[in-house]
């Protein structure tokens, strides 16, 4: 995997072979945060990545300048390597938490600017990640929740839903918390 801008633009980063992860493509990554960047100042906001797998999301936030972000992994390998990874890049900047994701939904008490969900496609039920993130008030006033997910997926009648991207096999689905609910 390769991140794509901003201070380790160009860091070609090899996760082990052992790693099951499914890493989301440039193209996708480059036209996700190509709309972050025009809505959040990403020296000041706080990330949360669900699912972080091989860290690939987590290290776009801090190769751009995020000082906060907290990483979910359940497998104990990605969480080693991605804390080895992230502590090489910006000490101090990742947190790396190795749990189930839906426990860490459950006892969080942290607010979020941005929530990055990618559960496995195949994992059924994957709007509980959306309700657990709504249900426990994780996303800080104008915070957003961007669910990574396949095709044959859709949230239009969510009422946080605000749209969906597709790139490629990649899509995106965003959900906003309003200021003031």
């Amino acid at each position: 995997m390769r991140i794509v801008s901003g201070k380790f633009k160009g860091r070609t980063i090899i996760a082990p072979g052992n790693l099951s992860a499914r890493p989301t493509t440039d193209f996708a990554k480059e036209g996700l945060f190509n709309i972050l960047n025009n809505n959040f100042y990403f020296e000041e906001i706080k990330v949360l990545d669900l699912f972080a797998g091989t860290g690939n999301i987590t290290y776009e936030f801090i190769s751009r300048g995020v000082e906060d972000v907290i990483c979910i992994e359940g497998s104990a390998a990605s969480a080693r390597f991605i804390k080895e990874t992230a502590d090489k890049m910006a000490p101090g900047k990742v947190r790396v938490l190795n749990m189930d994701v839906f426990r860490f939904l459950k006892n969080c008490k942290e607010g979020f600017d941005i929530v990055f969900a990618d559960p496995p496609y195949e994992m059924p039920d994957v709007d509980k990640v959306v309700t657990g993130v709504f249900e426990h008030d994780l996303l800080k006033p104008d915070g957003w929740l961007v669910l990574e997910h396949s095709v044959k997926l859709k949230f239009t009648d969510h009422p946080h839903f605000v749209e969906q991207r597709h790139y490629g096999k990649v899509n995106f689905s965003f959900f906003y918390k309003k200021e003031k609910e």
